[in-house]
């Protein structure tokens, strides 16, 4: 019988470490990194400050644009249509987001605020056999 041997390939080596090295630190994301991320950014349409006239009125709403990509690639089987119309969408979308700046405003402004959140409900009288007793209740014994 001849012996089989296995190699061990570098992308085993990656593979291995990445499923079981030394957990990862999970990312955390501020204001400062998503604005950051903002301005190095190609695309500007979702960050600008645009008026309802520089919106202006496109002639389907989002809804129909997403739609006729399903439709196109489920129905009809094509990819370029269903491509096309994905991007349309997104138009709209990332438009709708930099009207008045709304993305960025909410980037900025932040509003916290510290309430107690409990429910404050009123104390309720003690009826069990440990309540204390009132002071009209005492009998005194001679």
């Amino acid at each position: 019988m001849a012996e089989e041997t296995e190699q061990i390939t570098e992308e085993d080596i990656k593979e291995a470490l990445k499923n079981y090295g030394a957990p990862q630190p999970e990312e955390k994301h501020n204001i400062h990194k998503f604005l950051s991320e903002v301005a190095k950014s190609k695309d500007t349409t979702k960050t600008g400050y645009l008026t309802d006239i520089e919106l202006g009125t496109t002639p389907y709403a989002e809804r129909t644009y997403k739609n006729l990509e399903l439709q196109s690639k489920e129905l009809a089987n094509d990819d370029i249509w269903a491509n096309y119309f994905s991007k349309k969408a997104e138009i709209l979308t990332a438009t709708s987001l930099s009207r008045n700046a709304k993305l960025l405003s909410l980037a900025v402004l932040q509003r916290k605020e510290l309430a107690d959140m409990t429910d404050m409900q009123p104390k309720k009288e003690n009826k069990g056999w440990f309540k204390k007793k009132d002071k009209g209740d005492t009998v005194v014994q001679q």
